[in-house]
C-alpha cells in the first residue's frame, strides 16, 4: 500500500509532477508532494532507493546529479531534509531527519576564489559567454548515515561523513568528521556531548 498511484502520481497532491523514473520503493512508501522531487536530474536505474515504510513530508527535497545514487533504509522518516548527492547518499533504516536538515557529498563549487568565479559565470543562465563549469575543482566524498540516527533541526552533515548506528546529531550541529555508533554530537562543529542512554 502506498499513496503513489500506478501513474507515479500522489493522491492529494497540490503539483501536477509526477516522480520521476529511476526512484523505485518498497510497500507502505508515502510521500506528500512529487515536488520534493523537482531537482532530481539522476539517470541511473534505480538512483533513489527507498525502503519499506519511508515517510517523505513535504519541504523535502532530493538534488540527486546525474550520476548519485541515494538509498534510503526501511521506516525512516524524512521531514524538510535537504538531500543533495553528487555520488552517494546512505540513510539507514529507523532514521527520523528533521525540518532543515542539510545532507550533502558534496561542496558543488570549488573552493579556490578563480575558479569559484568561473563556476558564478558557468551557472548564470543568460550570460552568452558562458565557460565550462570547473568540476574537476569540485571535492566529493560519500555519505554514510547507520540504523537508527536522529538528526534535528538544522543540523548540516557535509561530505566524507558517516553517521554510526543509534546516533543523535543536536539541532543545529554542523557534521564535519565521522560519528562513533551510539553517540551524540552537538555544535559548530559537532562535537561528542554524550552517549546515548541504552
Amino acid at each position: 500500500m502506498s499513496n503513489v498511484r500506478a501513474d507515479r502520481t500522489i493522491e492529494h497532491d497540490w503539483s501536477p509532477r509526477k516522480i520521476p523514473e529511476g526512484i523505485v520503493w518498497g510497500e507502505g512508501f508515502y510521500c506528500e508532494s512529487a515536488q520534493c522531487f523537482l531537482h532530481f536530474k539522476g539517470t541511473r536505474s534505480p538512483a533513489v532507493e527507498i525502503g519499506k515504510h519511508v515517510s517523505v513530508y513535504a519541504a523535502c527535497q532530493f538534488a540527486v546529479a546525474k550520476d548519485a545514487h541515494v538509498r534510503i533504509g526501511d521506516f525512516t522518516l524524512l521531514v524538510g531534509a535537504l538531500i543533495t548527492a553528487e555520488t552517494s547518499v546512505e540513510i539507514g533504516s529507523h532514521c527520523l531527519i528533521s525540518w532543515g536538515v542539510g545532507i550533502a557529498d558534496s561542496d558543488f563549487h570549488p573552493v579556490s576564489a578563480a575558479a569559484r568565479r568561473v563556476d558564478a559565470e558557468a551557472l548564470a543562465p543568460y550570460y552568452e559567454g558562458k565557460p565550462e563549469r570547473p568540476l574537476e575543482a569540485v571535492r566529493s566524498r560519500p555519505v554514510r548515515i547507520g540504523n537508527n540516527v536522529w538528526i534535528g533541526m538544522n543540523a548540516i552533515v557535509l561530505k566524507g561523513v558517516t553517521i554510526g548506528d543509534d546516533c543523535v546529531i543536536a539541532a543545529g550541529a554542523v557534521v564535519t568528521k565521522d560519528v562513533p555508533p551510539g553517540t551524540i554530537v552537538a555544535g559548530n562543529p559537532a562535537r561528542f556531548a554524550k552517549r546515548v542512554p541504552e
